[in-house]
């Protein structure tokens, strides 16, 4: 924290400096569901923090259920006393929120490099799984794809409605896959685009894909695998706030519509040597071989990290490009891991199961412990589709059996920590088991 005291200091004072208007920063971590916690600062306060004072908030906070609630969670929550945890500032997301009312800032925060880190905060968990790799002589450069819909802000009957199409309030005449909805729906991509880039987010590529109001979004190549998983996440964020502004409502849910395409999030892993070489192309790709078949190993196991919920187990299977098996293929998307046609320097996988809704430090943890046990193991992976479209394994569709999977693989528990697997798999099973305890309406109607 000492270390950086001077920079962080003078980023809060350039800050103050060049937004004199701002009075308050929101200070902000990921929790295991994957969404945001904090406090809200005055900014002269966080210029003492950024000095040196302390700064700490609940440690259980990082254990809140998707609607926000606690579970017993072990000793964790109800037999500990609800401890604070030490937190630091991360340098270089001090960035102005332009999508509120009033004035506002925001401010990354973490528990990875204090003397006490969370277990099993997201954010560690990945800082533990870098931290590892590079101590093998192993580099990641990482970006993300994240599929989003955009509907009426408006909930009819507490369902979601077609996003309004300036030209026609008919979904069936949004030209799905064509460059026209782009022009149609300028002015709230266009915001966007521009919020995520003044929140220091490198975006790349835009495209209309095939839902009604769905879009998908591409984030530039990082070697700083905790800086791109923080664009991902900074993204969903800005992205939402900035539909409300322009009449929308932005949602990376996993499967909003039954009978169109679910969003998902893809990433793009290569992995290089210290000299920049890259560790996947060297003989003749036999490294990318043993990576994807580590990938295809764990990847049953990971299921409650890539369909993190009830809803995101109803994309896999259903539409275009979404697997059932764990599988891989060159130039294929409907395979799990596709291998990009590219040159040597460029070769990577490319993991498409995650749903957009999950929680970016784990999915791009998970990937990172399945290629580095690929490569320990050097096994050769199964048939790609384009040589058998039947090849696969088979994974886990429905959470519990999925947790129990998760909760028993010893190299997950290594790669990932074994107090983090047990906290995540305890924060899933109760979630989705409170996520249960209602009675909807087609019940009634079949068994009343």
């Amino acid at each position: 924290m000492k270390s950086h005291s001077s920079t962080l200091l003078a980023e809060v004072r350039t800050f103050r400096q060049n937004h004199p208007d701002v009075r308050y920063v929101d200070l902000i971590s990921l929790d295991i569901p994957g969404r945001f916690y904090g406090k809200r600062y005055p900014v002269e306060m966080l210029e003492k923090v950024a000095a040196g004072s302390p700064l700490k908030l609940p440690q259980n906070a990082v254990l809140l259920g998707a609607q926000g609630g606690l579970f017993k969670i072990g000793d964790y929550c109800f037999h500990d006393g609800d401890p604070d945890a030490s937190r630091r500032l991360v340098p270089g997301t001090l960035k102005p929120v332009s999508w509120e009312a009033q004035p506002l800032g925001q401010m990354l925060i973490t528990s990875d490099g204090t003397e006490a880190p969370i277990e099993f905060e997201p954010r560690e968990v990945l800082a533990k799984v870098l931290e590892r790799l590079h101590g093998k002589g192993i580099h990641p450069v990482v970006a993300f794809e994240l599929e989003f819909y955009l509907f009426d802000r408006k909930l009819a009957d507490g369902l979601p409605q077609f996003a309004r199409d300036p030209l026609s309030d008919d979904p069936d005449d949004q030209p799905t896959l064509h460059i026209e909805r782009l022009s149609r729906f300028a002015p709230v991509l266009d915001d966007m685009v521009q919020t995520a880039q003044a929140q220091g987010i490198d975006i790349t590529v835009i495209t209309a894909e095939l839902g009604p109001g769905q879009f998908e979004i591409n984030f530039g190549h990082l070697d700083d695998g905790l800086r791109a998983a923080d664009w991902a996440a900074l993204f969903c964020r800005s992205t939402r706030g900035v539909a409300l502004k322009h009449g929308y409502r932005a949602s990376f849910m996993a499967k909003p519509y039954l009978q169109h395409p679910g969003s998902g999030m893809h990433v793009h892993v290569s992995l290089y040597d210290a000299a920049g070489n890259n560790l996947l192309a060297a003989h003749q790709q036999q490294p990318l071989r043993h990576a994807v078949a580590g990938c295809l190993e764990l990847l049953p196991h990971c299921m409650p990290i890539f369909s993190p919920n009830h809803n995101a187990f109803r994309r896999l299977g259903g539409t275009v490009n979404a697997a059932t098996k764990a599988c891989w293929g060159y130039e294929d998307r409907d395979a799990c891991v596709r291998i990009p046609e590219s040159d040597p320097r460029n070769l990577r996988i490319e993991h498409r199961l995650a749903s957009a809704d999950a929680n970016p430090y784990l999915v791009l943890a998970a990937i990172l412990v399945g290629l580095e046990h690929g490569l320990e193991a050097a096994c050769d992976p199964i048939a790609p589709l384009n040589e058998d479209r039947d090849s696969g394994h088979d994974f886990p569709l429905e959470m519990l059996e999925a947790v129990r999977a998760m909760q028993q693989q010893p190299a997950l528990r290594e790669g990932l920590g074994a107090e983090f697997v047990d906290v995540y798999c305890e924060n899933k099973r109760q979630d989705h088991l409170a996520f249960q305890q209602e009675i909807n309406a087609r019940e009634y109607r079949w068994y009343l």
